[in-house]
């Protein structure tokens, strides 16, 4: 099992003893500035057991609203769960190319880029100072940073060239955009959501294989990821369908299918205990597998 290790501190120590006195699943596991450490699990490695190190960030007080401060629920069932991503599907690719939006610490990313050789992981957040200088130390703390993993400042629906390796200017060829996107706790706020569909349609590769996994707490509610659902649908030329979308469990094996409705019935502590996990691709391939 992988073990999430914190420095101690009051707000730490207080999101432990909700989850004992209280059973209540904690959706955040660090706090800013503290020291985060994740162990990969054994199954990924070839090399004996290596741990995660990152500084939480914080944001200058402009930017508080972001809520980048702490590693998410989300962010460490994707890392949990990374072969979800299935990127065995690309084993025979000399390069994979994958996209973290709203990333944090980067704690996927950095997991990525720690086990998977071909992988080249852009690890991109808001372009707050502080930050961007975070994580970029975080990707060199953990020794991604030769070739693997690039940490970039990107605000969602602006122009992705500082995405794409070497910072290209004008026209994109489809093979220097993203195999992989990912995301973990990126729904939070239905006015963006307009944005990030932007980006998410501007660096997604056109291809069958290509996908975008997001990966959502519940603990602000079930209506905010129905509005996105709800955006992706409306936003018809932007070309991008859901392929599935589950319902997981934070500490165990069960899921189910997604439904909206539970929001009616279900209390804090039984939408802690689930995140979602929805899988986006290309509507234009669906087509063209179905006939």
């Amino acid at each position: 099992m992988n073990t999430c290790e914190t420095a101690d501190n009051p707000e730490d120590i207080l999101s432990g003893s909700l989850q004992t006195l209280y059973d209540l699943t904690p959706i955040i596991y660090s706090n800013p500035g503290s020291v985060f450490k994740y162990t990969i699990k054994e199954t990924l490695l070839s090399n004996p057991t290596k741990i995660i190190e990152l500084k939480t960030p914080d944001t200058q007080a402009s930017n508080w609203e972001l809520h980048a401060s702490s590693i998410w629920v989300a962010a460490v069932y994707l890392a949990d769960h990374i072969e979800g991503l299935e990127l065995h599907r690309f084993r025979d690719r000399e390069v994979v190319r994958i996209l973290e939006l709203g990333a944090g610490a980067g704690l996927p990313s950095i997991l990525i880029a720690s086990v998977f050789p071909n992988a080249r992981v852009i690890v991109s957040d808001y372009p707050d100072a502080d930050l961007i200088q975070t994580l970029t130390r975080n990707v060199q703390r953990n020794g991604v940073s030769a070739g693997h993993a690039r940490a970039v400042p990107y605000d969602w629906g602006m122009d992705i060239s500082p995405l794409i390796d070497g910072g290209i200017q004008g026209a994109l060829e489809n093979e220097q955009l993203f195999d992989i996107v990912i995301a973990a706790d990126t729904l939070w706020n239905p006015a963006l959501h307009k944005r990030f569909i932007q980006s998410l349609t501007m660096c997604l590769k056109r291809s069958h294989d290509a996908r975008v996994h997001l990966v959502a707490g519940l603990h602000t509610g079930r209506y905010t990821i129905q509005s996105f659902l709800r955006a992706i649908e409306m936003e018809a030329r932007c070309g991008l369908r859901v392929e599935y979308i589950v319902e997981r469990e934070v500490s165990g094996t069960g899921s189910r299918l997604w439904d909206v409705s539970r929001a009616e019935s279900e209390d804090e502590r039984e939408r802690r205990q689930w995140v979602v996990w929805i899988v986006l691709r290309w509507e234009r391939y669906i087509i063209e597998i179905v006939s």
